[in-house]
């Protein structure tokens, strides 16, 4: 089944039938907007149902040492995250695609991408490309020791999970091998309600607490 029809199938599931936008680059009405690496592929796998859940697997990454872990009480998030935030962020979910968060991604210009949960600083506006599949997408962290992953079996097959170092807050999957026009042929699929973006003329990363 081709990645358009698994779309539908999934949104018909989950009652989003007819209110996603049709994909596009987002920059023709907006100059200010970051110019993407454009690309018209998109290879990923989507769970039919409107199952949005993962199941997290034991063999978590190291965290590197350098890194100031985050603990809360489950809650302690439940206050801090709004519920998608929560269902995202901690319980593994993914937020539908062609959101209004997406949207928003494709709008925004120079800057740093945080963590929704701890503010740890994940990914660059010098990394992010539109890869056409509905969800923020970045080749590479722009703080490498902040994004870990571990593998996820949770729909049949081994995928790449990929989550904060600082909260342990799942972010999104890590895909490779595409073929898409980048330095290093990775796709960082990841939850735009996951992210904070935080603009290079307002830029104050130490400072920010989400």
């Amino acid at each position: 089944m081709r990645f358009a029809d698994e779309l539908r199938h999934r949104e018909k599931d989950d009652g989003l039938s007819g209110q996603r936008k049709q994909p596009t680059s987002g920059l023709e009405n907006n100059d200010a907007a970051l110019p993407f690496v454009r690309s018209s592929r998109c290879r990923r796998r989507l769970p039919a149902g409107g199952n949005y859940f993962t199941t997290m697997s034991a063999n978590t990454n190291s965290t590197p040492a350098n890194v100031q872990k985050v603990a809360r009480t489950d809650e302690e998030w439940r206050r801090r995250l709004t519920p998608e935030q929560y269902r995202v962020l901690r319980q593994a979910g993914t937020e539908p695609a062609f959101g209004p968060g997406y949207e928003e991604f494709k709008k925004q210009g120079v800057g740093t991408y945080v963590c929704g949960g701890c503010g740890a600083e994940l990914f660059s506006s010098k990394e992010k490309f539109d890869s056409h599949c509905g969800w923020p997408s970045f080749y590479d962290p722009a703080n490498a020791k902040n994004v870990i992953s571990r593998e996820d079996h949770s729909l049949g097959s081994v995928r790449t999970e990929v989550l904060c170092a600082q909260c342990g807050g799942h972010l999104g999957h890590v895909f490779k091998g595409e073929g898409f026009n980048t330095p290093t042929d990775l796709r960082y699929c990841i939850n735009s309600v996951a992210l904070k973006f935080v603009p290079a003329s307002t830029e104050k990363l130490k400072s920010y607490q989400p």
